[in-house]
């Protein structure tokens, strides 16, 4: 089995800090999703389970295939999901709950953001943290919004996300540091500070234009 990539905090300040290492599936991992086979069985409580259990099958095909499946359940399958992520037995269940719910998409956000408010888990964070990062540019907004939180693990969490994310998040994490609230600029200014090359530059020239 390729083991998850692992990526040190890209946020470890005092405003933005997380510790420990950020676990994720890499992206040459992530399974394709594929229409559901004819005949396939309703998308109940029962059936969702019953692929979330399968998420731990010895079989690394057939874990493939419950995440398959899981993506086509969609916003049903969010909650279990998460349920999933917050009581894995191991880092496999966790890890493959978290490539389900990245691999769902826009329906897990809002959810997936509420629950890490909630749920101070490291492990748990970690890897919803991972699944939003999964999910690309649609998240960029909703996890740079989460960063008003007053919880500095929780916006840490958020900045790996973003991290992780990549180019599409530089523009809107430029935008946001003339934000109004002041933990979203300083949380917008660490995270590009922390992308080095992806990010810095905007924000010099964004500084520079201030200047002018």
């Amino acid at each position: 089995m390729i083991a998850p990539a692992r990526v040190r905090c890209p946020a470890q300040t005092a405003d933005c800090k997380n510790e420990g290492i950020f676990l994720f599936p890499a992206r040459s991992d992530m399974m394709k999703s594929t229409n559901p086979p004819a005949g396939q069985p309703p998308v109940t409580d029962e059936y969702m389970q019953g692929l979330i259990a399968a998420l731990s099958d010895p079989s690394i095909d057939r874990r493939h295939a419950a995440v398959r499946a899981l993506r086509e359940c969609g916003a049903p399958a969010v909650a279990p999901l998460i349920a999933a992520l917050a009581s894995a037995p191991d880092a496999d269940h966790r890890w493959y709950a978290a490539i389900a719910l990245s691999k769902i998409g826009e329906p897990t956000l809002a959810p997936l953001l509420r629950a890490m408010a909630g749920n101070p888990d490291h492990a748990f964070r970690r890897y919803a943290a991972a699944a939003l990062g999964e999910m690309g540019e649609r998240a960029v907004e909703p996890l740079i919004s989460a960063m008003a939180t007053d919880d500095r693990v929780l916006r840490g969490f958020l900045a790996q996300a973003l991290s992780r994310i990549g180019n599409p998040a530089v523009g809107p994490l430029t935008r946001r540091l003339t934000d109004e609230n002041g933990t979203i600029r300083t949380c917008c200014a660490l995270t590009l500070w922390q992308m080095g090359e992806v990010g810095l530059p905007a924000m010099i020239h964004e500084i520079e234009k201030e200047k002018s």
